[in-house]
């Protein structure tokens, strides 16, 4: 890092603009920089931040540091500057669709076409296949990565891989995984904390009967009364149903199933299951599967129901909900706002790096013949299947955090008191929204100014429009008029795209590395009657070695940290330069250490800690 001093002998007079210009050498040298600061003769000091590469013979033209809104530029040559920045940046980030039905994406094939103001500073450290190849090196595991139909013998067999390279948590599911608490307990603390639903009644499509479930039931009350009272509660994968299996490898048929499970919440508060149905339509050869079955029966029906819920995880959840909807909010940033609004200077921080993890995901992982295809039941198609699918659930409304909790029955702390991805989820999302209002409330003085900005509607339509695909259902607004939604507005993309991206990413190794606890692919069909279920059938449906491998270097390389991260409320590029934001940035600050505090407390001494929204283990932005 260098720092020049410019003296200059005239008076200037008041300064608008700074064009910074680089010359071309024989060789690449692109500069990156982060500001210029002029110190005017009377002595005041004006700061223009810049934090973009110059590249090639590229000029450079940057206004000062305080954000100003369309109706504040006064003079033709400012408002000008803000019209071609927004031109020129609409030439570079242009949308594409890359399936049909999904949210659009960036018009790029690789992560060499990208603007250079997003790519990865060093594309090495997010190659995929270098990444999961040296993920399964440090895990010892890289001497299966070949063995695909080989199948482990046992658990144990399993669990000797596993011992070298588990931690607090994951060993903690090893020893426990078989036991209903934990099955029940990753439904609310795991990494898919998302679908489980208070259940208001038993569908029809699950025909449960009392005398089915009796030994479950600790209250003395029929299943109706229990339902009633809001004990039990349903998880259904119903949106796997008619989803393709991968059949990428001819030598090895992998299945998928679309089960319903019910659950119970007993005396202790605690959440267990007491039925399992592994197919969506009832009927002889789809067998409600209960607790009082012979012991394998039962855990092959839980397995499978882990498996699917690791599907829906990693495509619906971790991708459409966090990296798709993220890298929407970000090509619309881009487009709509220039550098100097004030939603541009608070919302870039959220944004870096999203597009070029999604476009190098698109070239290496989640294509055709991708990594993905390597280990993943829902490789080879199914999961294209299965965002189309799940666009019709994507709403706003599904994406404020306190409201979505509200709408499955899930938010009462008495009722269901083990559930801390919500408890930490609504303090985080509260600090946002806290903040999202006092910077709301610093630039916009009323209602009027929020509907006069030209640069802000733009930026709402986009997201409607190319993102949502113009689906009036997604719920998403086409325009904001108050003040207080558009604080609302700024708390779901910023919430989105740290804290929602972090509760269901970096708990991946911990939940998922032990893989009969979430198998990526299951290599038998479900079973179809009761009783027949043996250990050796357990383990034929597992993973074979060479996918195992795939699969423990894919969770553990994505629930990483990046080099330098920077979490949630660390803003080092000064692209604020105001008093009043300065100070809003402390208080949020404050406010993010006073939950780090509470979580920190609340785990001590716990064997299963859960920290995954922790402001100091959320980072600001999608980078993995």
């Amino acid at each position: 890092v260098d720092s020049y001093d410019v003296t200059v002998e005239e008076d200037l007079g008041e300064i608008q603009l700074i064009k910074i210009e680089k010359r071309k050498y024989w060789y690449q040298d692109d500069w990156y920089l982060k500001y210029v600061t002029v110190k005017t003769p009377v002595g005041d000091y004006l700061e223009f931040p810049c934090y973009r590469w110059i590249t090639d013979e590229k000029e450079l033209v940057l206004r000062d540091g305080r954000a100003k809104l369309p109706r504040d530029d006064k003079t033709q040559i400012l408002k000008q500057h803000r019209r071609k920045e927004l031109e020129s940046r609409q030439k570079m980030y242009r949308w594409k669709e890359w399936h049909p039905g999904f949210p659009l994406s960036i018009d790029a094939h690789c992560h060499s076409e990208l603007p250079r103001d997003i790519q990865f500073d060093n594309e090495k450290g997010i190659d995929f296949i270098l990444n999961y190849t040296k993920a399964m090196e440090n895990l010892y595991v890289n001497r299966f990565m070949h063995m695909f139909q080989s199948s482990w013998s046992d658990f144990a067999d399993f669990e000797r891989i596993f011992v070298r390279i588990s931690n607090t948590i994951s060993e903690y599911v090893m020893q426990h995984w078989r036991e209903d608490f934990m099955f029940g307990y990753q439904f609310l603390n795991g990494c898919n904390p998302v679908l489980i639903r208070r259940c208001t009644e038993i569908p029809k499509k699950l025909p449960v009967t009392m005398d089915m479930v009796e030994c479950s039931l600790e209250r003395n009350l029929t299943l109706e009364e229990e339902v009633k009272q809001g004990n039990i509660f349903i998880v259904d994968y119903e949106l796997l149903d008619g989803v393709d299996a991968n059949k990428t490898d001819p030598c090895t048929i992998q299945y998928l199933a679309a089960p319903i499970c019910l659950l119970y919440k007993n005396l202790e508060k605690k959440i267990v299951p007491i039925a399992i149905q592994l197919g969506q339509k009832p009927g002889p050869d789809n067998p409600i599967f209960l607790p009082s079955d012979a012991t394998y029966d039962w855990l092959l029906a839980k397995i499978w129901v882990r498996s699917s819920d690791f599907h829906i995880h990693q495509t619906v959840t971790h991708l459409l909900r966090t990296h798709l909807v993220s890298e929407v909010f970000s090509i619309a940033m881009f487009r709509q706002l220039p550098a100097v609004h004030p939603l541009f200077k608070l919302l870039v921080p959220h944004m870096r790096f999203t597009i070029a993890i999604n476009t190098k995901a698109r070239e290496q992982l989640i294509c055709e013949c991708g990594l993905f295809d390597k280990a993943n039941a829902t490789g080879g198609g199914g999961h294209v299947q299965m965002v189309q699918k799940a666009m019709k659930d994507l709403t706003y409304r599904s994406l404020c955090f306190p409201e979505e909790i509200k709408a499955k029955g899930m938010d009462s702390k008495e009722d269901i008191p083990y559930y801390y991805y919500r408890d930490d989820g609504i303090k985080v999302w509260e600090a946002i929204k806290s903040f999202a209002e006092d910077v709301v409330h610093i630039y916009y003085e009323s209602d009027e100014v929020v509907c006069e900005d030209v640069e802000l509607q733009a930026f709402v339509k986009d997201i409607y429009v190319y993102g949502m695909r113009g689906v009036k259902a997604s719920g998403f607004p086409k325009m904001i008029r108050t003040r207080e939604t558009l604080a609302e507005y700024l708390t779901v993309i910023m919430f989105t795209t740290s804290a929602q991206h972090a509760a269901v990413n970096f708990g991946q190794y911990d939940w998922c590395s032990w893989i009969p606890n979430a198998p990526p692919t299951m290599r038998c069909p479900p079973p179809t009657e009761k009783g027949t279920v043996t250990i050796e059938q357990i383990v034929e449906s597992l993973p074979d070695r060479g996918r195992s491998c795939w699969h423990l270097g894919a969770v553990w390389a994505l629930s990483q940290f990046q080099d330098k991260e920077l979490f949630l409320g660390m803003y080092p590029d000064e692209h604020f330069v105001e008093k009043p934001v300065k100070e809003a940035m402390a208080k949020f600050r404050k406010n993010l250490d006073e939950i780090v505090n509470t979580i920190t407390e609340r785990n001590k001494n716990k064997k299963l800690p859960y920290y995954y929204l922790s402001p100091d283990r959320i980072p600001n932005s999608v980078a993995v």
